[in-house]
Parts: structure tokens; sequence; C-alpha cells
């Protein structure tokens, strides 16, 4: 049987992405010359289907979740802190929602289960389907139907949106080492390779963070040819969430604006469920977490930005929306040779 999540995306507009590359051939500037902005605007040419695409009407939602695997001490951070950030998120508090208030976002926050009690907020929506995961050390993170649940919710979510571009930011602790485990299955590399510093913790705790990892791998053997069963072995309730976002996001032909290293294993896993899904997917920047690169070269994907973020939230895919409106601004508001009565050089 054929779940949901593997009907196709819809499909992008070819003709409007040959008529957009056609436009940039002829505006007042050497060809090539904007370099990757003349690529973003001819992407979202083909998604909206429109010569000249507009973007008005940009959303973030933050998907948080607790993970078990925080008993193991591989955060520089208690689990309390997602319940703390998820209030400060709610209070206007937090980067991501002042970067949300500079975009004129929409924006929420979902909470997927935390393992402390967070009451009901302005702005927060519970849809909690535990409080936390299951330590991946000891067993699976979550079962198969939660991992089921946390992806309809995801695209259940999208379904009530109305928006013209997505970004999906995330919230909890420890769910750096549940991306790095769940990157080092995809990715087939050691778990050395792929932990990272994550909330600043030291190289003894990335050294450690490796260790739990490899281990649980061993423990349960994921395949990275089975997706979802990865998910549920290695995964968090937000980063399944997440996944599922970003396949209804691509099946109602909705741009996607990717953010950092967890945001992309996400990205990573919901194309390998769904390889249609690539298509809908602008990648906001390049973090300073070391396993984020590999991810994003494994979907052959060219970052907006490198600013050595690593704050997650959706921040640097909230500061790469500006060039992506200045990528807009250029593709239809320059003057074409013809208009501007310059010599092409012909």
């Amino acid at each position: 049987m054929t779940m949901w999540y593997q009907q196709a995306a819809k499909e992008i507009n070819v003709e409007m992405k040959l008529e957009a590359i056609k436009r940039q051939s002829v505006l007042t500037k050497p060809p090539g010359s904007l370099g990757q902005l003349e690529a973003v605007a001819v992407a979202l040419a083909s998604m909206q289907g429109a010569v000249k695409p507009v973007l008005k009407k940009p959303y973030i939602a933050i998907f948080a979740g607790d993970h078990g695997v925080a008993n193991q001490g591989v955060s520089a951070f208690p689990q309390v802190v997602t319940g703390e950030m998820i209030r400060n998120f709610s209070a206007g508090g937090a980067a991501i929602t002042v970067m949300a208030k500079q975009m004129n976002a929409g924006f929420s926050v979902l909470n997927m289960g935390t393992a402390y009690y967070v009451e009901p907020l302005e702005g927060v929506i519970d849809v909690s389907i535990k409080p936390g995961t299951d330590d991946f050390s000891q067993q699976p993170a979550m079962t198969p139907a939660e991992t089921e649940a946390c992806l309809q919710t995801g695209a259940d979510f999208i379904d009530g949106l109305d928006c013209d571009i997505f970004i999906g930011g995330e919230m909890g602790i420890a769910n750096t080492t549940s991306a790095s485990a769940l990157a080092t299955v995809l990715l087939v590399q050691n778990a050395d390779d792929l932990a990272g510093p994550g909330t600043g913790v030291s190289k003894d705790v990335v050294d450690h963070k490796a260790q739990v990892i490899a281990a649980a791998i061993d423990l349960h053997q994921p395949s990275a040819e089975q997706p979802v069963a990865l998910l549920a072995a290695l995964g968090g309730l937000e980063i399944a969430g997440l996944v599922g976002a970003y396949i209804r996001c691509a099946q109602r032909g909705l741009p996607i604006l990717v953010d950092g290293f967890i945001a992309t294993v996400a990205a990573l896993i919901a194309v390998k469920i769904n390889p249609s899904v690539r298509d809908w997917m602008l990648f906001g920047h390049s973090s300073a977490e070391p396993g984020h690169v590999k991810v994003l070269r494994q979907l052959e994907a060219k970052p907006i930005l490198q600013l050595d973020m690593r704050l997650g939230e959706g921040s640097g895919a909230a500061v790469a929306y500006s060039v992506v409106q200045s990528a807009l601004a250029l593709h239809n508001q320059m003057a074409s040779f013809a208009d501007a009565g310059v010599s092409t050089g012909e």
C-alpha cells in the first residue's frame, strides 16, 4: 500500500523555468554575474509557475520536542530548557521570533512532546505525541505508530497554512545527537565524522556523543533504505514532524527554505522517503555544525549563506529570506538590454 508521504510532489513548471533563464540572459548585466541570486530566482519561477515570482507571505514554524538520549550527557543544557524556550518563543524573546517580526512572517510553535509540562501559550500548538522520545541508546526512539503520527502532524499543519514559502525550525535538547545519528546512517559514515558541538559542548562530550551514536547504530542496525524505520529508531518527534511538513509542502507546491543541520537532515530523510520533494527545496545556509556540509553535499544543495551560525530555530533560513527577496527584486525589476538601450557587446 502506498502511504500518503510516498505520493509524488507537484511537478515544477519547466516552461517557466526556461522563460526565467531566458529573462536572466537579457538583463543589463554580464551573464551569471549575479551568481546564485540568478539560480534562486529561476528556481522560484519554476515553483510558482511565473516568469516573475513574488513572495509576500512567508511562514515560520518551530517544531519542538525532547529526546531521551539527553540522559546520556550529550548536551550542555538540561531538558527543562526545551520547555523554557517554548515559553520564550511565545513571549517573542527568541532570535527567530525577532526575525519573524522583521520578515512580517506568520509564526507558530508546534509542541510535539516535551519531557516537562508546558502550559497553554499564545502561538504554541500542543500536538504532543509523547513526553519526548525514548533513549535511543537503549531502545528505539519511537514506535512505528508514533513516527507515523509525527509525520501526519507535520502534514496536517501544512494543510492549514496560507503562505507562499515555508521555513521549518526546530528546538529540542539533544536533537543534534539525533540528527547526527540519522546522518551517520544516511551518509554511511562514521559517527566521529558527523557528531558536532551542538549547544557548545567540549571535545570530550563530542567524542562521548559519537560513542553513544555508534553504539546505538550497532544496537538498532538501521538502514538508509528504510528512512521511516530509521526515524523511528534514532529520530526525534520534532525531526519527524519536519519531515512530514516538508513532504506535504512539496505535494502542495509550496516552496521550502531549509534551515541548518537538523532541518537539513530532516530534508534528506524527506527526500529519501520521496525523491520528488527535492525540487521544492532551497537551502538557507551552511552552518558551523561540522556534519551540515556533508548532508548538503548529499542533497546536491548549494546554500545561500555561510555565516557560521548554529543556533537552529530556523534562524539561518530567516536571514537567507532577505537574500531571496533581493534575488526576486533583481530578477523582476532590472531592465533588459533592449529596454535600457544598452549594447550587448555582440
